[in-house]
């Protein structure tokens, strides 16, 4: 394997691992913190340990002229959107549902990246999407009654998809003069200050009763893991592969997320979720041997 293929593999895995975790903490935390507040704190001192990072990195945190628009606006999409729609989404979802429809992305991203970055879907990245489709497909016919009784959790966890893609193809469109880092820590800080207005004008957080040592605990985990080190390695996966591939790649997320909150938070898991892992696999397996993967190497070299 090479170096490059590794380093990519790397960040697919570090992505599917903590962002996946991250589905059952985040229902935890929203027991003791409302959405708005969750995120404003979670994006908020993201944007500032991001920010240390860039720094200390050697980046540059100011942007071209010509970027920053684009930047704010895949922020807006790929950061607040995703997560504001995701945290009331799992108010209204079982946890391992909310992660399964959220991850419907891949499909939208391959359908913008056609019509908006004229990318080709090729066989082998034609067959991953197909794998992964069908993989999330089985999971909502396992309580596909459920979907049909309460539809709006789906429908905003469905928002938070397309949200995602649309905030891909905006980071796809053009070749970014800021590095991953520096842009992460731009397009977080972005989405912390229209969060933290709206947790101070609809929630009023001072007058939240104190969050348990255990909530503390674990939104220190949904910091540091998910919010700065899963989002860095994102941006840097977005920048080397097509944006379906990339979106492909973190089918691994909702494999995690599944097992983890089935785990931890006592959602079953039945036969069919577990059929559907294991062509979530498969996708994830497609995307990574197949020769769209080769092309975008070639490319980043």
């Amino acid at each position: 394997m090479s170096r490059a293929r590794a380093a990519d593999l790397a960040l697919v895995v570090t992505i599917g691992l903590f962002w996946g975790l991250n589905w059952p903490a985040v229902k935890f935390i929203l027991g003791d913190l409302p959405p708005w507040t969750l995120r404003a704190i979670g994006l908020g001192c993201g944007t500032l340990i991001l920010a240390a990072l860039a720094c200390l990195r050697g980046e540059s945190l100011v942007p071209a002229r010509g970027e920053r628009l684009r930047l704010v606006v895949a922020g807006i999409l790929t950061i607040l959107g995703f997560n504001i729609f995701a945290a009331f989404g799992q108010l209204l979802t079982e946890t391992s549902k909310a992660a399964i429809i959220a991850f419907t992305m891949p499909m939208w991203t391959a359908l913008f990246s056609v019509l908006f970055l004229a990318e080709k879907l090729n066989a082998w990245r034609l067959a991953s999407l197909c794998c992964g489709m069908l993989g999330l497909g089985v999971l909502i016919y396992d309580d596909f009654g459920a979907f049909l009784e309460a539809p709006l959790g789906p429908l905003i966890m469905l928002c938070a998809a397309i949200s995602w893609a649309a905030g891909t193809i905006v980071l796809k469109s053009r070749q970014w003069t800021i590095a991953p880092v520096a842009r992460t820590a731009w397009m977080m800080g972005c989405s912390a200050l229209p969060a933290a207005i709206a947790a101070l004008a609809l929630e009023q957080p001072w007058r939240l009763d104190p969050p348990s040592s255990a909530v503390m605990l674990t939104l220190l985990y949904h910091i540091v893991f998910p919010m700065v080190v899963c989002h860095a390695a994102w941006i840097t996966l977005v920048g080397r592969l097509p944006a379906s591939v990339a979106a492909i790649g973190t089918l691994l997320v909702p494999i995690v997320g599944v097992l983890s909150a089935s785990l931890l938070l006592g959602d079953p898991l039945t036969w069919e979720k577990l059929t559907a892992l294991v062509l979530v696999l498969a996708s994830i397996a497609l995307t990574l041997s197949g020769p769209g993967m080769r092309t975008s190497e070639a490319r980043g070299r």
